[in-house]
């Protein structure tokens, strides 16, 4: 049987923020397993942002491995660190971060400007993008609409569409339903959901909301595997 390497990979990670005495991080081990959905959870300052940032390659461990699709992070240039992230990961932002004046379409493929496998994987760019809209439930005919008309509700699944376009083998969601009630929050999943498990793409939350956990397959505290320093009071 062949074993199949795990989409994310940290190994006795270390991170100290610069020029900020006694804050850092550490993780000793976790993995997320391709196709897995993995759901973490922590309050304000547990270190998500922190995680998301290493393991997207915006900043770097001081030590330890982290490893996304089988590639050492820390091992790739700059330049193609970044091309590497639009390559593999869809990011979901809490606060959504489209152009605002940019129209659906134009906001969905952007990060395909940037990643020219990825791009060739959609194939027809606008007829993927189509596809997504109407898949999330996106009203037909909004792909000209610019994105500063749109609902918060049309503009995460906006965000969402974006995420998938190209179909990167990581999704990454920070705090995506944190301004949803239950009801709109459960539709908002139902619809995630149903288009990560269709391109079987890996998908790794980090909320501070236990109202989700039954819909992954795995949900973790981040004081079980993370540790944050901070300088004593």
């Amino acid at each position: 049987m062949v074993s199949v390497a795990p989409i994310i990979s940290l190994q006795d990670v270390q991170f100290r923020w610069p020029g900020r005495t006694g804050f850092g991080l550490s993780v000793p081990q976790f993995e997320l397993a391709r196709g897995e959905a993995v759901l973490l959870l922590g309050a304000s300052g547990s270190g998500k942002s922190t995680l998301l940032s290493l393991i997207g390659g915006t900043v770097l461990a001081s030590q330890g491995t982290v490893r996304v699709a089988g590639e050492d992070i820390a091992s790739l240039p700059g330049g193609r660190r970044d091309r590497f992230r639009a390559e593999q990961i869809g990011m979901i932002f809490q606060q959504f971060n489209l152009l605002p004046f940019g129209s659906v379409l134009d906001n969905i493929t952007l990060p395909l400007r940037f990643a020219p496998e990825r791009r060739k994987r959609a194939g027809d760019v606008q007829r993927a993008a189509a596809g997504l809209c109407a898949a999330l439930a996106l009203p037909e005919g909004l792909l000209t609409a610019k994105a500063a008309t749109l609902s918060v509700g049309q503009q995460q699944r906006v965000a969402v569409a974006r995420a998938l376009i190209g179909t990167p083998p990581l999704l990454i969601a920070d705090e995506p339903t944190s301004a949803l009630d239950e009801t709109a929050q459960g539709q908002f999943l139902d619809l995630m959901f149903q288009q990560i498990r269709a391109q079987r793409s890996g998908l790794l939350m980090v909320s501070h909301d236990p109202r989700m956990a039954d819909r992954f397959d795995r949900v973790i505290e981040m004081a079980d595997f993370l540790h944050v320093e901070r300088p004593a009071a």
